[in-house]
C-alpha cells in the first residue's frame, strides 16, 4: 500500500444492492467511468481505518455504480462497508487530457481574480450538466464560479492557485 498522499477519494458506499453482496457507490465527482474500471479499492471508515480489497466486478444500475468484491458473496459480508469512503491509488486513475482535472486536485485551491483579488478557496464542486460550478468561500462570502474556459484562465496545481476572470455581473448580488 502506498503513501496516504497517493490515495484519491472517489466516492462513498451508500448501501447494498440485492442479497449477493453488491455495494452501491455514489461518485463524488459525478464521473463513473473511473469507478467502473477499478481493480482494487480501499475502504476508509469514519474512524480512519482503511482496508484494501480486490474488486470482482462493477456495473451501472440506476445512476449508481454497483461493486462486487472478491470473496464477498453475501449481503452480510458487505454491510460493514456502508458509509465508508472509497479510495484508490492515484496510479489506478486514467491519465487526463490536457486541461482536465480530477475534482480532488481542485478542492482547496486558492481562487484569485486576474486583477489580484483573493476570493477564497474552492470548498465544493457541483456538476450542473453543462459545466461544473466551483463553490468558493473566503470565510465570509460564498462565490459560485462556473468552470468554463471564459471564466477560469489558469490552474496551477503546484502553486495551488486558480485564476479567474469574472464575467460582468458574476459577483453582483
Amino acid at each position: 500500500m502506498g503513501d496516504a498522499d497517493d490515495l484519491v477519494t472517489l466516492g462513498k458506499v451508500v448501501g447494498t444492492h440485492g442479497i449477493r453482496g453488491e455495494l452501491q457507490l455514489v461518485s463524488y465527482s459525478g464521473e463513473y467511468e473511473t469507478l467502473t474500471s477499478l481493480r482494487s479499492v480501499q475502504f476508509r471508515w469514519p474512524t480512519g481505518m482503511i482496508r484494501d480489497l480486490p474488486v470482482a466486478g462493477t456495473r451501472m444500475h440506476g445512476g449508481k455504480v454497483l461493486l462486487r468484491l472478491e470473496r464477498h458473496n453475501d449481503i452480510n459480508d458487505v454491510s460493514q462497508y456502508i458509509g465508508c469512503e472509497v479510495l484508490v491509488p492515484r496510479s489506478q486513475l486514467p491519465e487526463l487530457e490536457e486541461g482536465e482535472y480530477y475534482w480532488h486536485d481542485l478542492l482547496g485551491l486558492r481562487v484569485i481574480t486576474v486583477s489580484g483579488e483573493d476570493l477564497g478557496q474552492i470548498r465544493e464542486i457541483f456538476a450542473t450538466g453543462s459545466n461544473d460550478v466551483y463553490e468558493v468561500w473566503d470565510g465570509h462570502r460564498e462565490y459560485l464560479i462556473p468552470a468554463t474556459e471564459e471564466v477560469v484562465t489558469e490552474i496551477d496545481l503546484v502553486a495551488r492557485i486558480m485564476k479567474v476572470s469574472p464575467m460582468e455581473g458574476l459577483f453582483d448580488l
